[in-house]
């Protein structure tokens, strides 16, 4: 048999078989496997999620409406304020018990969701700017919860010892406050602190009020679960490692174990951001929250509770409007977990 590779002389080339270098050609031509990042497999793992694209796109549509209420109000013709049940140009809008006329609440091409009994506003534009206070404040707080609870989970955890001590006595102190009766009581003595008993209270100070209170009983539990998840990584292998290599705390926090634990901490903020909505709303509708002529989610639910039985349509959208957007929100906050870990996957 003849050797697939010639030699005539010590000093000479060799001489390859034409079949084993095309082979090599073959090979060296073809398009080599490329990697992914965690985060491009986890988009592609959400994607493939009929529920979380579905509910992802309702939670953006609640935003993008609210963002452009101002405008859609005046292409729309109405705004939230305006009494029309005085206007000339509607002079048979309520009834004589003050309830609107025609079926539906009074829903008609000119007031698309009726109007409210009583006062005779737009219901379709109360809602618009009731979606918008919610829903940015919610954010807000959110955002707010979610860095402290981050900052200090991350601090007790990793330095553990004394710091950590005291930092744990903190948030069992703050998870002591039984916090809808913290709301009910506290709301009034922050804005009785700037503002005269006698005179009105701002909005923007309320909603400032609103948002500090549960600001500042609405970080403890995000947290607890930072402080664990720190305290299961703070001795692995990889963060040994970056101490060996002179690595600072901070950098060590930032670059080693912050990136492992983004998966909790969005998890949970997917499950305040909601429950902050529904508190918002709670505050409004005892009436320690937002007043009038303040549109808010809670404030249409306490009218609405008065006037059901002669008008349910006016607690109908406000109504199924929230209960969408809590249950996609909660959905997308399930799907986001699934595609982060996708051995919790449905």
């Amino acid at each position: 048999m003849t050797s697939p590779i010639k030699a005539e002389d010590s000093g000479s080339a060799a001489v390859l078989d034409p079949e084993l270098t095309a082979t090599t050609d073959v090979v060296k031509g073809e398009k080599q496997p490329e990697g992914r990042s965690p985060g491009q497999l986890m988009w592609q793992r959400f994607k493939r999620d009929r529920t979380g694209v579905v509910s992802a796109c309702v939670v953006i549509f609640f935003f993008v409406v609210s963002a452009l209420a101002p405008v859609i109000a005046k292409l729309y013709g109405k705004d939230p304020y305006t009494l029309y049940a005085q206007e000339p140009d509607y002079p048979f809008l309520l009834d004589d018990f003050a309830m609107p006329n025609g079926s539906f609440g009074g829903m008609s091409g000119d007031f698309w969701f009726g109007v409210e009994p009583k006062l005779g506003r737009d219901v379709f534009t109360m809602l618009l700017y009731g979606m918008r206070t919610s829903l940015y404040m919610a954010v807000l707080v959110t955002l707010l919860s979610v860095v402290t609870g981050v900052i200090l989970g991350m601090i007790g955890g990793y330095f553990g010892g004394r710091v950590d001590y005291w930092l744990g006595r903190v948030t069992d102190f703050f998870l002591g406050f039984p916090q809808q009766l913290f709301f009910i009581a506290f709301m009034p003595v922050v804005t009785a602190m700037f503002v005269d008993p006698q005179d009105e209270t701002p909005t923007y100070l309320r909603a400032v009020a609103i948002i500090l209170v549960m600001w500042f009983l609405g970080w403890m539990g995000l947290s607890r679960l930072v402080r664990s998840s720190v305290l299961s990584l703070r001795d692995r292998e990889f963060v040994e490692a970056a101490k060996v290599s002179g690595a600072s705390p901070g950098r060590i926090v930032r670059k080693e174990i912050l990136p492992n634990i983004v998966t909790p901490i969005l998890v949970q903020a997917t499950y305040i951001l909601p429950s902050t909505i529904l508190t918002i709303a709670f505050l409004s509708f005892i009436g320690v929250g937002f007043v009038e002529p303040t549109p808010d989610w809670g404030r249409m639910f306490q009218v609405g509770t008065e006037v059901y039985e002669q008008d349910p349509m006016f607690l109908f959208f406000p109504g199924a409007a929230l209960v969408i957007f809590v249950l996609a929100f909660n959905l997308l906050g399930d799907s986001v977990r699934d595609a982060f870990d996708p051995k919790t996957g449905r």
